[in-house]
């Protein structure tokens, strides 16, 4: 593909991020919680938070550099963090001391004693990169992997995100997107062994059981914000509805968990694919995206 086609590739994976971020967030609501049990969305306009938000940074990187430039993209991060959005506060602190001027590679090495971040936020923001890199799914978790290093640093954080790169990657396939088992297997076979890793082949395994509650019982579904509790699921839900983003929206948010980010994924994973689109109806009642991402080729 050429840039052009990349940078149209990414931007339809970021409006499904974005639609599924937001309206996924909206049923975090109580009082919208009835309308999920029965299928139905709430009045917009819906506002997207800091998966978004972290996601057009992505994009943007690669649309001025045409790959993920480290320092770039923590400053992107930085630049554009919007306290409001839904920031976890480690993060919320790490990217306001950047903005001050601190080193991004201490910040990101200094979380949870050294160890670093091992939550879903390397992951949720990534699938657009995926979506840039559809002819080449080994490249995307590269740079993937790149991109997590400047705020998780974690091993499973860092594979996490790599997984949802090689989803979106292999969604997005010219020549069309793989069967869901077919899907599963390609992204386990590009990642490093880690609990994430572990957590896809199980999702693997689980492809024909039908209840997405019985799924997320084993394999997660956000509740503790960690990688390999949110993209293992993420990525079961995905493959089983590539070409249909309503059905995989409400099978990823009926079971709870942390729904904004799970349909984050998802959504950014099926946008990635030329029959995944979202719904134009749900795009129309989504917050546009910020002017500073770049427009369509």
């Amino acid at each position: 593909m050429n840039t052009d086609e990349r940078l149209d590739r990414a931007l339809a994976s970021l409006r499904g991020l974005a639609v599924g971020d937001a309206l996924g967030s909206q049923y975090f609501v109580p009082a919208n919680l009835p309308l999920l049990r029965r299928r139905e969305v709430p009045d917009g306009p819906w506002q997207w938070t800091d998966d978004t938000e972290m996601a057009c940074s992505v994009v943007a990187v690669l649309g001025s550099h045409r790959r993920i430039d480290q320092d770039a993209l923590a400053h992107a991060f930085a630049d554009h963090h919007d306290f409001d959005r839904g920031y976890g506060p480690a993060v919320n602190r790490m990217l306001r001391l950047v903005r001050e001027g601190a080193d991004w590679r201490e910040q990101a090495a200094g979380l949870f004693d050294g160890l670093g971040s091992w939550g879903n936020g390397a992951a949720m923001r990534i699938a657009p990169l995926g979506a840039w890199y559809a002819d080449d799914p080994e490249q995307a978790t590269h740079q993937a992997e790149i991109s997590a290093y400047t705020t998780h640093q974690h091993r499973e954080a860092v594979v996490g995100a790599m997984a949802v790169a090689a989803a979106a990657a292999m969604a997005g396939t010219p020549g069309g997107a793989p069967a869901p088992d077919a899907l599963l297997d390609g992204v386990v076979a590009l990642l490093p062994k880690s609990a994430v890793t572990a957590g896809l082949r199980r999702a693997r395994d689980m492809l024909d059981y039908a209840d997405p509650a019985t799924v997320a019982a084993v394999l997660g579904c956000g509740r503790r914000t960690a990688a390999h509790d949110t993209v293992p699921f993420a990525l079961w839900s995905a493959a089983r509805s590539l070409g249909d983003f309503e059905q995989a929206f409400w099978t990823t948010a009926q079971v709870g968990g942390d729904v904004d980010t799970t349909c984050a994924i998802v959504g950014g994973v099926l946008g990635a694919g030329p029959a995944g689109a979202p719904p134009a109806g749900w795009v129309g009642q989504t917050e546009a995206l910020p002017d500073w991402v770049p427009a369509a080729a």
